[in-house]
């Protein structure tokens, strides 16, 4: 905590938190004597407009999160969002986040990164996301939660292969710890060790070798999503129309599969 965070905490009028019973332990460790307000994803779209409607009284309301950084993979993004609709100053006051941290002492790129967050809950959604993310060259962020975290590092080495990674769980708290290496690896230790706390999951971009390379470069995705419909025109089915045309162009059957899905013409 900054001594400006607390500081303005007690100057608010109100203090919106995700778990009003957590965030009550952290105002009494500062003597913070400010009434609090339930905002989380269950209620946020009846008590935004509460909050919005007291902000534009000229109340100061602050808005804090139960860990990591307001607004990042936290439902404060959408009171954000509100605010500024209604024109409503957003002040941020910035402390420890997750994937930034992580990254800083990952080994992995940090010139050029790409924040994800969590990924979809449902096994379909989650495949068609690494599927999509499998190309990026930049380092990419994952949050997961302890009960995931396994599961998680097998999908990622199935969509993209033993790349480098990290895992980093409890960031800036007492039990802080990094486990670096391959996917494989990372992924044995956790097999051999119960996930425990908050997680945050690094992996390498796409290596340059791994991606397409000539005419299969300057392929569009007009080109993919065309060769692929003329294969199903023929008879094919399109899972085995994907591999074909994969096959074919020299491209990995992820950027096919990820093109066709994006595309509404077939």
């Amino acid at each position: 905590m900054t001594f400006r965070a607390v500081r303005v905490l007690k100057e608010a009028a109100a203090i919106a938190a995700e778990d009003t019973r957590h965030t009550r332990k952290l105002l009494n460790h500062f003597a913070i004597h400010v009434p609090l307000i339930s905002y989380h994803e269950h209620n946020k779209e009846e008590r935004g407009p509460e909050l919005i409607r007291r902000l534009l009284e000229g109340e100061t309301i602050a808005l804090v999160s139960d860990a990591g950084m307001p607004a990042i993979s936290d439902p404060g993004a959408d009171l954000v969002k509100l605010a500024v609709r209604n024109s409503v100053p957003v002040v941020p006051l910035p402390g420890p986040n997750a994937g930034l941290t992580a990254l800083i002492a990952s080994g992995l790129d940090t010139n050029h990164f790409t924040f994800i967050g969590f990924l979809p809950k449902t096994n379909k959604h989650r495949r068609d996301r690494l599927a999509s993310l499998a190309s990026q060259p930049y380092t990419l962020i994952f949050y997961e939660a302890p009960h995931r975290v396994r599961a998680t590092l097998q999908e990622l080495k199935s969509a993209m292969g033993n790349r480098q990674a990290a895992v980093a769980r409890e960031l800036t708290k007492k039990f802080e710890e990094f486990v670096r290496g391959d996917l494989d690896s990372i992924g044995r230790h956790f097999t051999e060790n119960q996930p425990r706390g908050e997680f945050t999951i690094l992996v390498a971009g796409c290596p340059a070798e791994d991606k397409p390379a000539g005419e299969a470069a300057a392929l569009t995705d007009a080109d993919v999503i065309q060769a692929v419909a003329g294969l199903m025109h023929r008879g094919l089915h399109k899972k085995d129309a994907i591999r074909e045309v994969a096959s074919q162009k020299g491209l990995p059957k992820r950027v096919v599969y990820q093109a066709v899905l994006d595309s509404d013409l077939i």
